[in-house]
């Protein structure tokens, strides 16, 4: 798969897509963003199915930032399934999510999560973590071939 400098934001609560939408801005990240508002369409995006049907599936988001309390299809099940598929499975991920369950943190990570963080609660902490995740993510990751 072919990375494109696409963000996919799965997020279904519309105060934080907003906010996350400011954060980049703010940051003076460029790339493109799509969001996505719950797993099943996190799922279809990745897999070029239903409403996404005839994407290009060479044009890989660059990293996924995942909320885990989704409607549908939840956070977990939708980076299992990533991590089941040839596709899917190094595209970097990055659980973005306002809980505090120490198990979220653990079952993340055991289903490949590259990264976990707790959204911050103040708007400029806010933007300082879309900052710092989009210049490692965008600028200093080096994903891997191919």
């Amino acid at each position: 798969m072919n990375r494109s400098r696409t963000i996919l934001l799965v997020e279904d609560n519309p105060n934080d897509v907003e906010l996350t939408l400011r954060a980049f801005e703010q940051s003076k990240i460029k790339n493109e963003i799509v969001v996505v508002r719950d797993g099943k369409e996190a799922l279809d995006f990745l897999f070029g199915t239903a409403a996404h049907a005839g994407r290009d599936l060479r044009n890989a988001p660059e990293v996924i930032l995942l909320d885990l309390k989704l409607p549908k299809v939840d956070g977990l099940e939708v980076l299992r399934r990533m991590r089941a598929d040839e596709r899917t499975r190094r595209l970097p991920v990055v659980v973005m999510t306002s809980s505090n369950e120490e198990q979220d943190i653990i079952s993340s990570y055991d289903l490949g999560a590259n990264s976990f963080m707790r959204k911050p609660v103040d708007f400029s902490q806010f933007i300082e973590a879309v900052h710092q995740l989009g210049l490692y993510w965008l600028v200093l990751n080096e994903p891997p071939p191919g």
